[in-house]
């Protein structure tokens, strides 16, 4: 016998999956998985309890993950998801879009959250943060302004960032993104730039904690040699990573490939500044997967342009990269969208505890909770 009411409640447990992907809020109309999956049946008599709907954003999925990297069915259940894919173009723009929302699922280090845009969110109860930490995020306004701050374990995927730098470097000495465009172009080797081999050349790490050692480790797998500097390593810590400790203006001149791996904070900001890249050998290899404002970006693009060195970025002082950014347009350039830490088994484990972030929080029994809010 028929059951027209148990097929609309089946579809609407599978309507509930839905989520809805979004460019800059303002420029869709937002809907939760309720109503679009009444207005779509013209199911007239279907409405949810009434009770008050969370709004919750998840933002600053540049990459547009999010949605395959975790089960949002029972968020969707009980909230209006809004999937945010677009980088805000300005504080007031962030401001504008986020004003509605409740809670707010962000990617690290991408949207800054100073108190000024705090202030602007009159609606804010809860912001989750993945990793530990986010520089970006004043903490203290969140629990000045009574929203509470909830963070997640550090990425599981230790390693990826170094392996980026790996390939980046690879990848600038043996050309190969030029050898990809001439093959897609329909050439073969004709002005494809030689390029270098590694084995019997120098690397030189800035900064030689877990990503520095491992970059390390990789090299001396190549038969690089390694030689490393920061303001506070010790002999026996380079030793212990294989590497030979020396002055920062000796690495910075004799290194046939640099690659950085400092936090960046107020004081190694411009840490390598143009006096170490003018000391830089002609062809040398600058890599740089941590953080763009730890390299004078001037001083390092006129070195791109000029030929002295090849830059291999994953990061950059402003990120996303603008569009007519001239380090988008150097020969002598690698460059990809800051990709470090961006791996499947990454977003695998940053968003199914975003949401059991969420879902603790508005059950009224807060997990992850990193500051202590006023009430």
């Amino acid at each position: 016998m028929a059951d027209p009411a148990g097929r609309l409640r089946r579809r609407y447990r599978a309507r509930q999956q839905l989520v809805i992907d979004f460019g800059r809020v303002g420029t869709h109309k937002r809907l939760s998985a309720a109503k679009l999956y009444a207005r779509d049946l013209g199911a007239a008599g279907f409405e949810r309890p009434e009770k008050k709907l969370v709004k919750i954003a998840i933002i600053d999925d540049w990459q547009g993950v999010a949605r395959s990297s975790a089960d949002w069915s029972r968020l969707a259940a009980r909230a209006e998801l809004v999937f945010i894919a677009d980088a805000f173009g300005s504080e007031d723009d962030a401001a504008l879009a986020l004003a509605d929302f409740d809670i707010i699922l962000t990617m690290r280090e991408r949207t800054a959250f100073p108190e000024s845009l705090i202030r602007r969110l009159p609606k804010l109860r809860m912001i989750s943060i993945t990793a530990p930490s986010n520089p970006l995020l004043d903490d203290e306004a969140c629990t000045r302004q009574g929203v509470t701050v909830c963070d997640t374990p550090p990425s599981r995927a230790l390693y990826a960032t170094a392996e980026l730098a790996l390939g980046l470097m690879i990848a600038a000495a043996r050309a190969i993104p030029a050898a990809d465009k001439a093959m897609r172009a329909g050439g073969f080797q004709f002005g494809v730039p030689v390029g270098t081999g590694l084995a019997g050349k120098t690397l030189g790490v800035v900064g030689l904690g877990r990503l520095g050692a491992r970059i390390a480790r990789y090299a001396l797998a190549l038969d690089m040699n390694v030689t490393a500097w920061s303001p506070n390593l010790t002999e026996a810590r380079a030793q212990e990573a294989g590497a030979v400790l020396v002055r920062k203006s000796d690495l910075m001149s004799e290194a046939d490939v640099i690659s950085v791996h400092m936090i960046l904070s107020r004081r190694t900001r411009g840490l390598i500044g143009a006096d170490d890249i003018a000391r830089m050998k002609q062809g040398a290899i600058l890599i740089n997967t941590s953080r763009g404002a730890l390299i004078d970006e001037a001083a390092l693009l006129a070195a791109t342009q000029a030929g002295k060195i090849i830059a291999a970025l994953d990061v950059y002082a402003r990120e996303p990269l603008p569009k007519d950014h001239p380090l988008r347009a150097s020969d002598h350039t690698v460059l990809t969208p800051h990709l470090g830490y961006g791996v499947d088994e990454t977003w695998r484990q940053f968003y199914p505890q975003s949401v059991e972030n969420a879902e603790a929080f508005w059950d009224g029994k807060p997990i992850r909770v990193v500051n202590a809010p006023k009430t």
